[in-house]
């Protein structure tokens, strides 16, 4: 849309133009003028002089509004502001990270979950200034330019991992210019996704090299009660009981595998609930107390751990000493869901160990504050 400027060509048929529209307001003006005249009201001077007051009084109107250009043309819609409160009570009330951005691609508005996921995302700035991701970056400028919507993934690290996919719809202006007038940007998770298909993968393959050797410890113990201990009642019961101590590790290594992957599963998601820690750590002590006790493992006397094994003993799977782990039932990964659901959690763990002096394992929580009412 252009804007024009009258020239002085043009002056005296907006003049006539507004002659023909006032010309019963000036006609009744004459009569009330002329009436008054004739009755000896006024003289004829003031009447004339009166009548050309009004007269030039409802020309100059008349011109005034012509000029006087619309505040907003219909066929060019209003540029969006910040701050606009219609939309930021649009954007509060979705689901998703969602940020509003104007046809510059200058920050409009954004909710609170945007602001999560992008903080250094301000009003009133330009996006590519909060949000140095190319992917998200080149899907806002072709949506501006092609006026389609668009699709990117991305993947952050800090301060877990996360993946998302982000999708630029512009929503189109209703005048003659085709030109988003505003676009939305919107963030969805694709998080639990990838981790189900990651875990998926690390599964089958953990599970598949862990659970060799007890499966084959069964079928070679299941041969030869079928074959040369098939009369052998001394031997049959020696074998069952250890293929027994064998079908008891797949279920535990297959407990803890699916314990994991849950941790996994969850571990961007920090919990939302306040637990009193005293209380969980009686509850495990009285669960253990037999178990130290046939084990005098109150204390750790043990041979220590080389300083060399002491970075991967998080590791799945990673064992010092492969044949004492399992003699005692391990399965390689006690350690691993430790450090997952330290990790959930915001805490960390950490190993000290001196070789013949044995191991101290320390977890570290962050305290959280009290709530006003007290209590945990």
């Amino acid at each position: 849309m252009t804007a024009t400027h009258d020239s002085g060509a043009t002056r005296p048929a907006r003049w006539l133009d507004g002659l023909k529209r006032t010309r019963f307001v000036l006609a009744a003006a004459a009569l009330a003028f002329g009436a008054l005249w004739l009755l000896g009201a006024i003289h004829a001077a003031p009447a004339l002089a009166g009548f050309a007051l009004i007269a030039a009084a409802v020309l100059i109107a008349t011109a005034s509004a012509e000029t006087t250009p619309a505040l907003l043309p219909r066929d060019e819609p209003r540029a969006p502001r910040i701050g606009d409160p219609l939309i930021e009570a649009v954007l509060a009330g979705l689901p998703d990270p969602v940020v509003a951005l104007d046809h510059r691609g200058d920050v409009v508005a954004l909710n609170v979950r945007a602001a999560a996921v992008a903080p250094a995302l301000r009003p009133g700035e330009s996006v590519s200034l909060g949000l140095r991701v190319p992917e998200v970056l080149e899907a806002i400028r072709h949506a501006r330019a092609s006026g389609t919507s668009q699709r990117a993934e991305f993947f952050q690290r800090v301060p877990f991992d996360r993946w998302y996919e982000a999708i630029v719809t512009p929503i189109l202006s209703s005048g003659a210019d085709s030109r988003p007038g505003l676009l939305l940007l919107a963030f969805h998770d694709l998080t639990p996704l990838r981790r189900v298909e990651e875990m998926r993968a690390d599964f089958i393959a953990n599970a598949s090299h862990e659970l060799r050797t007890p499966l084959a410890a069964l079928s070679g113990f299941i041969d030869t009660l079928r074959g040369s201990a098939r009369e052998d009642p001394a031997a049959r019961e020696r074998f069952l009981a250890i293929m027994q101590v064998q079908a008891d590790r797949m279920a535990r290594l297959i407990d803890d595998l699916l314990s994991l992957s849950r941790i996994e599963l969850n571990a961007h998601l920090r919990p939302d609930k306040q637990v009193d820690l005293g209380a969980i750590v009686r509850q495990v002590a009285d669960s253990l107390q037999t178990l130290a006790r046939d084990r005098d493992a109150v204390r750790d006397r043990g041979p220590g751990i080389a300083p060399e094994h002491l970075p991967r003993l998080t590791e799945r799977f990673y064992r010092v000493d492969v044949s004492e782990s399992r003699a005692q039932g391990g399965t390689g990964l006690g350690l691993a869901l430790v450090k997952h659901i330290l990790n959930r959690h915001g805490g960390r763990l950490t190993i000290e160990s001196v070789p013949g002096q044995g191991a101290t394992f320390t977890a570290h929580l962050p305290i959280a504050e009290a709530p006003a009412g007290g209590g945990l």
